[in-house]
């Protein structure tokens, strides 16, 4: 939703200084993450590390022109310590205030933070729906996630991003409610006393669920029963709270709460509550879960076994009951829960062992968890049971009283084998029974350099620790390496490439379309299309109505340009909201009939003018008759005009393309004046957004750029894709021997040769074989021997330090994909269009 800027200074109590006219739809606080900065406010808040002041140049360089300061640090504006310098003019750096007061606004206010909380009350007193707030100390993130999977289906819903449950996610996550909205989920998470009211106020829930309390940031209260106490402050207004009635500290706070609220306080013992758990059922890989609610009986599965699970799921399913969602849906959605990331990742591991990788947090409640699901798991497999646990930090306990629980909990789970890490547990050793096998370690680096990792074998392994103490090296040593190609791909990469050219617009109100055809340069259509929305890119673009309805099967809402439509595609475009390019006559008039014969009026398309490319388009003697062809019919009608570049990444064709730039102008023009509405219109390619950024008009195209490579020089901006894959298998070779089909691959010298599971079939071309190209093994150049195979090809590590498993990169950050398109004389486009589809992706965000 948009506010004026002049309502958001009134809202917050701010004086402001600034004439500048705008609307925020965007709050920001931390620079990374700016997308629209004309319409973006932004909130200079300051912490113990940083002061967000210091990047109000940078932003204002970006195009942000709102902010929200204190009155200490608006002394560094107004005594020219903050200065700006504008990226289209060459001036030198100038204080931020000279001349600006036109250009910008500042709200000024005694603390950003608490104004930023205000506005979200404010936003929030704006609706009248469903609000469900989260806390707890354990399960925030996944019953918020879990009832977005049950609710979703039914209803429009706003959530928290990721875990943004603190002081400063909270009002961000609220800012997302719009008018479409009809339940909100939000976390709310605490580390000390008083912080609660806050967020209570910003969320302001009508049905409140309180998750289990346990020891995670118990350092800044006495006591476990004083933070459920804060907890609950949460929810003081509330129509409902769910809790588990069978927790006695739980059920003991909400009673000393006298809350108003109805409870749901369900129970696997006490009958009489309102929601009651008669029976639970592990079975091999789900749980079988049967209740009463309202003198209703009804059963459903969940295709998890652990208690951690089962305690999330029971309070999911006193919501969705409280919201009145229909048994035989429960049923229904339940089963097909799916787990969330960073959670109990299990792992098959070397020497028969199975690993459980719980190394995202450390505390009491979570250790308990955790030792409950190895140990059903090690009776399903009869494998011994082993704990690698880091020192549990910010417990607010001592080390002798924490590590003697974590003993008793050791021993009732009847942990065979104990690898402690960290000076704390490790000084606690003797806690620990005798009958235990127990190992310390002082830090991660002397567990790793220790050959005991390599002596676990058939066993159950739980890493649990702290962050801080990098398990994911201890995972990554100990899990079973795969035999398998892959793609990955950095979805943050390309979130910073489509910034890169966002910073180049002239005008923030540009707007951009990102093409993802080809199955996005082959990174994969879906996953980009879905980071893009996110990111509020303006249209996607496809080639054909395939590629959009795939991506609108798959949930993708943004607008969608189909670049090449087919005749028979058009009831396609229709049920999925696809908006076609039109370039000739013939197009146009089977498209207007066909919306005609469905009844379908003002459908958007995409009109294109042919000025130099010759491939597709209306000539420019075409435009009179096309516009008297477009005025008499209403079933289309043209959102926007268009055309492309012959030559804009190269100076060589600046002439033609200045000449291609007037021609469109001309053209658009005579387009736009036949009619009322608006026509956006858009030349600018990947290279023009650089090169002619006064061609940049309404919109402009984003191509390779989005991937990383810039077409002007081939060079990279952030390496997005990465095609990897493992050795298979290394042989000695004699010298004067050959390698491969047809004996092309001569040796000169005895030689190391390493098999790796990629080939032609994989996107690998073969003219990159014969020596003509390398992967890099362990971050050396393993040249290709003999000919490229199907499936399979041999490479070269005769200098270089290497085992079976190791992995080869064949393009990626350190080994860019130009290097190989240079070899292939093409593109860099014909690369990465090339990997099959066989080939695995894997995304992942820094």
């Amino acid at each position: 939703m948009s506010y004026a800027i002049e309502s958001i200074a009134q809202s917050i109590g701010a004086r402001r200084v600034g004439e500048y006219e705008a609307t925020i739809d965007w709050l920001l606080t931390d620079s990374r993450s700016l997308s629209f900065p004309e319409e973006t406010l932004f909130f200079a808040l300051t912490t113990k590390r940083n002061s967000g002041v210091r990047y109000i140049p940078e932003l204002y360089d970006r195009g942000v022109r709102n902010f929200v300061i204190s009155e200490e640090e608006f002394k560094q504006v107004e005594n020219g310590e903050l200065r700006i310098e504008s990226a289209m003019q060459d001036d030198d750096a100038q204080p931020i205030l000279n001349s600006q007061l036109s250009t910008l606004n500042f709200l000024i206010v005694p603390n950003p933070l608490k104004a930023l909380q205000k506005l979200a009350e404010v936003h929030r007193e704006r609706f009248n729906i469903p609000v469900i707030g989260i806390t707890g100390s354990n399960g925030k993130t996944i019953v918020k996630e879990w009832l977005h999977q049950l609710l979703s289906p039914d209803r429009c819903i706003v959530r928290s991003p990721r875990s943004y449950n603190s002081q400063i996610g909270v009002p961000l996550s609220v800012w997302q409610l719009s008018e479409e909205a009809e339940l909100g989920i939000f976390e709310a998470g605490i580390s000390e006393m008083g912080e609660m009211g806050a967020l209570k106020r910003m969320i302001k829930p009508s049905i409140g669920i309180l998750t289990n309390i346990g020891g995670a940031h118990q350092e800044n209260f006495f006591s476990l029963q004083e933070k459920c106490m804060e907890k609950l402050t949460l929810f003081k207004d509330c129509d409902v709270v769910i809790y588990d009635g069978d927790n006695e500290l739980i059920s003991n706070c909400v009673a000393k709460s006298m809350l108003t609220a109805r409870e749901i306080a369900w129970s696997r013992t006490d009958i009489e509550r309102p929601l009651y758990i008669s029976r639970v059922t592990k079975k091999e890989d789900h749980t079988v879960i049967a209740y009463r609610y309202l003198n209703m009986d009804n059963t459903f599965c969940i295709p998890f076994i652990d208690d951690a699970s089962i305690e999330n799921v029971l309070n999911c399913l006193a919501a969705c009951l409280y919201l009145m969602t229909p048994a035989d849906q429960i049923t229904e959605r339940m089963a097909r829960l799916e787990p969330i990331a960073m959670r109990l990742e299990v792992k098959e591991g070397k020497n028969n062992c199975l690993l459980i990788n719980d190394s995202y947090n450390s505390d009491l409640a979570s250790l308990d968890i955790a030792l409950d699901f190895l140990v059903r798991r090690s009776e399903k497999k009869g494998l011994k049971r082993t704990l690698i646990l880091s020192d549990i930090l910010e417990t607010g306990q001592s080390t002798a009283t924490l590590y003697r629980r974590v003993a008793q909990l050791v021993q009732s789970r009847g942990i065979d084998k104990l690898i402690g890490v960290g000076p704390e547990i490790s000084s606690c050793a003797a806690r620990f029974d005798d009958g235990i096998e127990r190992y310390f370690f002082p830090n991660t680096e002397a567990l790793l350099k220790s050959e005991l990792l390599k002596s676990l074998h058939s066993e159950v392994i739980l890493i649990k620790g702290s962050r801080v103490f990098n398990f994911d090296l201890v995972s990554e040593a100990l899990e079973l390496k795969v035999h398998e190609t892959i793609l990955e791909v950095n979805l943050g990469a390309m979130v910073e490439n489509l910034n890169h050219y966002r910073s180049m617009l002239r005008h923030p109100e540009t707007k951009m379309i990102c093409m993802v055809k080809a199955s996005a340069y082959g990174a994969g259509s879906y996953e980009i299309a879905k980071t893009l929305q996110e990111h509020h890119v303006d249209y996607l673009a496809v080639a054909v109505a395939d590629e959009g309805s795939e991506l609108r099967k798959a949930g993708i809402t943004s607008s969608i340009i189909i670049m090449d439509p087919e005749l028979t595609a058009f009831k396609t475009m229709f049920d999925y909201k696809l908006e076609p390019e039109v370039y000739n006559f013939h197009l146009l008039d089977a498209l207007i009939k066909a919306a005609e014969k469905e009844g379908i009026t003002n459908f958007p398309i995409h009109v294109k003018l042919d000025t130099g490319m010759h491939r597709l388009g209306f000539e420019a003697e075409d435009i009179p008759l096309l516009i008297r062809r477009l005025k008499n019919q209403n079933a289309v009608i043209p959102r926007s005009v268009f055309s492309h570049f012959v030559g804009s990444d190269s100076p060589q064709f600046d002439a033609f393309t200045r000449q291609q730039i007037e021609l469109f102008e001309k053209g658009s023009q005579e387009l736009q004046a036949a009619f009322s509405h608006k026509i956006l219109r858009h030349i600018c390619n990947t290279a023009g957004i650089e090169r002619f950024p006064g061609a940049q008009f309404d919109m402009v195209r984003l191509g390779i750029g989005l991937y990383g490579v810039s077409p002007i020089d081939n060079s990279i901006i952030h390496n997005v894709s990465t095609l990897k894959t493992t050795i298979l298998q290394i042989r000695d070779v004699p010298e004067e021997d050959t390698v491969g089909y047809s004996r092309m691959g001569h040796l000169i010298r005895p030689s190391r040769i390493a098999a790796i599971p990629i080939g032609y079939a994989d996107g690998l071309n073969r003219h990159l074989g014969r020596g003509n190209a390398y992967c890099l093994v362990n971050g050396k150049k393993a040249p290709y021997v003999g000919n490229i195979c199907m499936d399979v090809c041999m490479i070269d590590v005769t200098d270089i330090d290497c085992r079976e498993g190791d992995q080869a990169i064949i393009f990626g950050d350190d080994l860019p994909i130009t290097v190989l398109s240079d070899k292939l004389d093409t593109i860099p486009y014909e690369v990465l269009t090339s990997i099959s589809t066989r080939v695995k992706r894997i995304y992942y965000q820094d």
